[in-house]
């Protein structure tokens, strides 16, 4: 019998802590001007997992936004470093997007596809080798 899986993460002070017992459905790399705002200028790379497979402890704070493509979005952070941490789609209760400089190993899984290149800034660095959407791909799951 194998052993679940197990990934851990959080904020830069260390009062939010992650747990996570399911392998990342995917990651991608996102150029959303909203993106743009939470990585001070570049995208952000967010890895997707089952929502019931991630466990929080600590105060997160949400932030609701709605994106541009229309999805409600909310964004969670630490109130105590502001680190940003999470996003979730009120369309798509069952995926939490972890952002994967708060993994504690961000090479857990590699950006797959870039996504809302449309919105990057003429000097962005965009992976060629990555499959681009201009804007937003169809949704997982």
């Amino acid at each position: 019998m194998s052993e679940a899986p197990s990934h851990g993460g959080g904020c830069l002070c260390g009062a939010v802590r992650v747990t996570i017992t399911a392998e990342p459905l995917l990651a991608r790399a996102c150029w959303c001007r909203l993106c743009q705002y939470l990585a001070s200028g570049n995208a952000t790379v967010n890895v997707v997992f089952p929502a019931d497979a991630v466990a929080i402890t600590g105060e997160v704070r949400w932030r609701r936004d709605v994106a541009d493509s229309g999805n409600v979005m909310r964004r969670g952070f630490c109130p105590e470093c502001g680190t940003p941490i999470f996003s979730k789609s009120d369309a798509r209760p069952h995926l939490l997007i972890v952002r994967a400089g708060a993994l504690d190993d961000p090479e857990l899984l590699a950006p797959q596809t870039t996504i809302w290149t449309d919105a990057a800034p003429s000097w962005a660095c965009i992976d060629p080798e990555l499959p681009r959407f201009e804007r937003q791909p169809p949704p997982i799951g």
